[in-house]
């Protein structure tokens, strides 16, 4: 059984040099760190995230690292223009082992299609399920199926599922213009 990979999850993405991202939840900065690499000096991640320690974390081990393209915001994607990006400045959206935690998940999945351009994509990843307490709690689990019902709701299409390691499910949606 094997852990999520923020870097193999982002190499079934797809992202390329130049793109825009935007990690909601950014947490340890795992994925943000790994895209910034991934979309080089001429792309941008935003490592959003409501913990400003943990964004302080982002910033070190990005200047630590010589990653001048990683931008931390604090913000909250519970709200409504929560990220306080700009509508359609992004190229992806992020949002890994966040799912879970979101209280308002239909007003954090608007604020993703807002910020999302046109042919903008978003990698879900989440847990499969609580795994006896190694997960979130079973009550906070988000079903696969739940969240492709929350995201066609939203207004988003299933591009494909991919590998996400043996506990977590992962998904790539794109905008339905």
């Amino acid at each position: 059984m094997s852990f999520s990979d923020p870097k193999k999850n982002l190499a079934q993405l797809g992202l390329e040099e130049g793109m825009a991202v935007a990690d909601f939840g950014a947490g340890s900065g795992a994925y943000a760190l790994a895209a910034a690499a991934r979309v080089g000096s001429s792309g941008k991640v935003y490592a959003i995230d409501i913990q400003q320690e943990l964004l302080s974390k982002i910033k070190k081990i990005a200047r630590e690292s010589g990653m001048s393209n990683i931008e931390v915001l604090w913000g909250d994607v519970d709200e409504p223009n929560g990220s306080e990006l700009p509508d359609e400045s992004v190229d992806v959206v992020v949002l890994s082992n966040i799912l879970f935690q979101l209280e308002h998940k239909e007003t954090a999945l608007r604020e993703a299609l807002r910020i999302m351009k046109q042919s903008g994509r978003i990698l879900v990843v989440d847990w499969g399920a609580s795994y006896g307490g190694l997960g979130p709690a079973e009550k906070d689990v988000v079903p696969l199926q739940r969240a492709r019902e929350l995201f066609a709701i939203a207004g988003f299409e299933e591009e494909r599922e991919i590998d996400a390691g043996s506990y977590h499910y992962g998904i790539i949606f794109r905008k339905n213009n």
